[in-house]
């Protein structure tokens, strides 16, 4: 079994390896944690843990740019990292330090840019882990939808590439043409070969392949799904077999 990310939070020395403000609130939450992975406490901190707490750290300000006390959106959190009972509280921990720091979400967006400047799928995974969070209690707001835009847009996604992820979590007289990133012009056989070309490029065993965390996995996962489920709108309005 993986080991959680929670058993590698190295407090200060992985803080200090990671660096910006990412490494600030990994500092301040796990100071007194020593880390448990083979190498040097100052190594390069594991991608599960920089992806997480990215992760956290977009969603509580989002959070705070809502008004929104931090509960509904932990639990949200909770649905797509594994997160044993006796952590909750420091993910909790987690959330309130990020929304009281200085730093904007701009800070933290930028170094999450940086830090998966070459993995566009894995910065497309904290959109979506983001839109997830955001509809925990049912709706994505209109300031929630601004903030995530924002995020998506300092991660370099274009309005059309963002169209389309926002396609899959906010309802609206959606477009399933748009989730599948396809033009209604093709043909049956050329929308036959772009979807599995999709479901490859999106399949969740690609993310276990490529070492990214559990996390990824299950919002790759979700994605899939509104894939496939877009392709059988498609399918069935032009009676593709």
């Amino acid at each position: 079994m993986i080991q959680s990310i929670w058993g590698k939070l190295g407090g200060a020395g992985i803080g200090l390896a990671l660096g910006g403000p990412i490494g600030a609130l990994l500092g301040g939450v796990a100071g007194h944690v020593l880390v448990d992975r083979e190498g040097a406490p100052f190594g390069k901190p594991p991608r599960d843990v920089i992806f997480t707490m990215g992760l956290v750290a977009l969603a509580a300000k989002m959070a705070k740019a809502d008004g929104v006390v931090v509960d509904v959106e932990v639990k949200a959190f909770e649905q797509i990292v594994e997160v044993p009972p006796a952590e909750h509280p420091r993910v909790k921990r987690l959330f309130e330090l990020a929304m009281q720091t200085s730093d904007g979400f701009e800070a933290y967006a930028r170094q999450i840019r940086e830090e998966f400047k070459d993995e566009p799928a894995l910065l497309e995974d904290v959109v979506d882990g983001l839109f997830h969070i955001a509809k925990a209690d049912e709706a994505v707001h209109e300031a929630e939808y601004i903030y995530v835009k924002s995020v998506a847009t300092i991660f370099a996604f274009s309005d059309i590439d963002f169209e389309r992820i926002a396609a899959r979590h906010v309802s609206r007289a959606d477009d399933p043409y748009l989730i599948l990133k396809a033009e209604r012009g093709m043909s049956d056989e050329e929308l036959k070969r772009h979807y599995r070309k999709m479901v490859i490029e999106n399949h969740p065993d690609r993310e276990i392949a490529r070492g990214l965390p559990p996390e990824a996995v299950k919002i790759a996962t979700e994605r899939l799904a509104a894939i496939n489920a877009a392709w059988e709108r498609v399918a069935a309005e032009r009676n593709i077999r």
